[in-house]
């Protein structure tokens, strides 16, 4: 019981930042710490085009003929890669699917929120900005992007400790912004900015899961509620 209720955690926080894939913004490192990252060598950079190639060539695949009708043959013929060298990569092709939820949609919650802290001077205007983000994300999204979303997490089922370190990622960077929004003075102080980044999480997460697994539901709607719901609660002219 209690490791399905972690995974099931970690698979909800890696929802929302699936929810950010189509954003096409260019990295920005250190978001909310000092820390730079050391620069690649030539040899790992040369590892991570390869890795980078067969997840892009999979992903075309996926669009084209479907996810369970991609074999790793042809993605190594996509890629133009050996067998041997996508194995180096990934153990499997359930692999290669939370690798590309890592890759593709989770690393870019971080530059969204680095532009989002950048360019918005206010809690409200981040939080609107957030949204509309979100909402032009999904436009953009079809059958297979959804089912990517809901796959991706389950590769990390067995993986405790990157289940945690993707939820405690999640986690931070929402709580940042709020924190940063209660040193600007705009955001409601009743509440913990532990408990509003939940609030917006958890209610991101729910609208994200929803959608995927249902064609009918009414997501840009719920965003819009959303929207009112986050205003209403955290940004303290409302409160």
């Amino acid at each position: 019981m209690v490791s399905a209720m972690r995974n099931k955690r970690a698979s909800l926080h890696i929802c929302i930042q699936n929810s950010l894939m189509l954003l096409r913004m260019q990295p920005h490192y250190g978001l909310f710490m000092d820390i730079i990252d050391a620069p690649v060598g030539r040899r790992e950079k040369r590892k991570q085009e390869i890795r980078a190639r067969i997840e892009d060539a999979a992903y075309r695949l996926f669009q084209r003929y479907g996810i369970e009708e991609t074999s790793i043959e042809q993605i190594c013929q996509e890629a133009d890669v050996a067998r041997r060298t996508f194995y180096g990569h990934f153990p499997n092709k359930h692999a290669l699917l939370g690798g590309l939820g890592m890759s593709r949609l989770y690393n870019r919650a971080e530059p969204m929120l680095h532009e989002l802290m950048t360019t918005q001077r206010s809690t409200r205007g981040r939080l609107q900005a957030m949204i509309d983000y979100i909402e032009a994300g999904f436009a953009g999204m079809n059958g297979i992007d959804r089912q990517l979303i809901l796959v991706g997490p389950t590769a990390f089922a067995e993986d405790q400790e990157r289940q945690r370190e993707i939820g405690s990622s999640a986690m931070a960077h929402f709580t940042q912004l709020i924190r940063s929004g209660v040193e600007l003075g705009d955001v409601n102080p009743e509440f913990s900015p532990e408990m509003l980044a939940t609030t917006v999480v958890g209610t991101l997460n729910t609208l994200t899961i929803n959608w995927c697994l249902d064609d009918d539901y009414p997501v840009f709607a719920k965003l819009e509620e959303a929207r009112r719901l986050f205003e209403t609660l955290i940004c303290k002219d409302n409160a």
